[in-house]
């Protein structure tokens, strides 16, 4: 099953347009968000999300992949953010998930309907963590 939202977008200026209108304006608030929070990280589209900064990565045939260490994407029934860092041993998700709020998350994501359901300030700090110290859990992080 793909969770994502069918999205025909080369670009991220082509993703926002394309978001459905009932939800335009939460993505576009947390695109802004994340851009705020973390101005250093570059963005661009990835793999049908928006990403913000990039890390490298060896995968499991010891090739080296780049990925977003913070990601946005709409999908079919909710809204995820992807947050790669790892605190204490810990992705960052998992270390917060007391301070996020009630709603759906994942190892390296939170997933939500709503942006009520976010907790924005704890959001905010674990953004500027993955900025400082972006990580996958399991992954040998390579340079560039």
């Amino acid at each position: 099953m793909n969770m994502f939202a069918k999205n025909e977008a080369n670009s991220v200026e082509e993703y926002l347009l394309l978001v459905p209108e009932e939800r335009k304006k939460e993505i576009n608030f947390l695109h802004d968000f994340i851009q705020k929070a973390v101005p250093k990280l570059k963005v661009y589209y990835a793999s049908n999300m928006i990403g913000y900064g990039s890390l490298f990565y060896l995968d499991t045939k010891k090739q080296k992949k780049e990925w977003p260490i913070i990601s946005l994407a709409n999908q079919k029934n909710y809204i995820s953010i992807y947050v790669c860092t790892i605190i204490e041993d810990k992705a960052a998700i998992e270390k917060y998930k007391k301070d996020f709020g009630k709603l759906s998350k994942g190892v390296t994501c939170i997933r939500f309907k709503s942006i009520e359901e976010i907790n924005l300030d704890t959001l905010k700090q674990v953004l500027k963590v993955a900025e400082k110290k972006p990580g996958i859990a399991g992954a040998r992080i390579v340079d560039k």
